[in-house]
C-alpha cells in the first residue's frame, strides 16, 4: 500500500484508471466556512441501503443534487434530487475547471466521526456516463481513503485533506473498489461532495 501526497499531474493508480488528487483546493478560512455552511444548508438524511433483502438505516447521512430533479438508484435505494443551491453551484463549478469535465449531480456524504465509513464498492451504476469523472470535494476531517484492485487486490491509498479534490475517471469504477476505513483517530465530521455525470 502506497499513500500518495498531492501531485495533480500524477495518476495515483498504476494501472486501468486514472485517479488524480489536487490537494486542498481552498484557503483554510473558506474550508471552514464552507464545512459551516454545508453542515448547516444541507437537508441532510440517513442513507438507506438493502443488504440480505434488509433495509438498513445507516448513521452516515446523504443528500442528492441533479439536474431537472433526475433520481438515482444505488444500494437497492432510489434517490430523488433536489434543485442546486448557490453554494453547490460554486463548488460544482471549482470542480469542473479543475477537472475539465462537466457534471450534471452531486451526492453528498457526511461522516460525523471516524466511526463512521464506508466499505469496498464501486460507483458503477448504470446512470453514471461509462468513464466519465467523478469528482470527491472533500471538507472537515482528514481521512484516508482507499482503492483495490478487483482482481489483482493490489491497494493504493491517500489522505484526502480538508477542501481536497480527489478525480476519478476512465477505467477506475470498472477495474477498481475504494472505501472510506473507519477510525478511531477521527473525532470531528467530514462532509463529502461526489460529482458526477448521470443519466436518467
Amino acid at each position: 500500500m502506497e499513500l500518495f501526497g498531492a501531485d495533480p499531474a500524477a495518476n495515483l493508480l498504476p494501472c486501468d484508471g486514472e485517479a488524480f488528487y489536487h490537494g486542498s483546493v481552498f484557503s483554510p478560512a473558506e474550508c471552514a466556512g464552507l464545512l459551516e455552511a454545508l453542515l448547516r444548508d444541507i437537508p441532510w438524511q440517513h442513507d438507506e441501503t438493502v443488504m440480505f433483502g434488509k433495509r438498513i438505516i445507516t448513521a452516515r447521512k446523504v443528500a442528492w443534487f441533479a439536474d431537472g430533479g433526475m433520481p438515482y438508484s444505488y444500494s437497492g435505494t432510489t434517490k430523488q434530487a433536489r434543485g442546486w443551491s448557490e453554494l453547490l453551484l460554486g463548488l460544482k463549478k471549482v470542480a469542473e475547471e479543475k477537472t475539465r469535465a462537466d457534471y450534471n449531480s452531486c451526492l453528498l456524504n457526511l461522516y460525523h466521526g471516524g466511526d463512521e465509513g464506508m466499505g469496498w464498492h464501486s460507483d458503477d451504476e448504470k446512470e453514471i456516463a461509462s468513464g466519465s469523472s467523478i469528482a470527491s470535494l472533500s471538507f472537515g476531517a482528514e481521512r484516508k481513503f482507499s482503492f483495490k484492485h478487483k482482481e489483482t487486490k493490489t491497494t493504493v491509498s491517500v489522505m484526502l485533506a480538508d477542501g481536497s479534490l480527489l478525480d476519478m475517471r476512465g477505467e477506475t469504477q470498472r477495474c477498481w473498489l475504494h472505501q472510506l476505513p473507519k477510525t478511531k483517530k477521527v473525532t470531528t465530521p467530514r462532509v463529502n461532495l461526489t460529482f458526477r455525470k448521470v443519466f436518467v
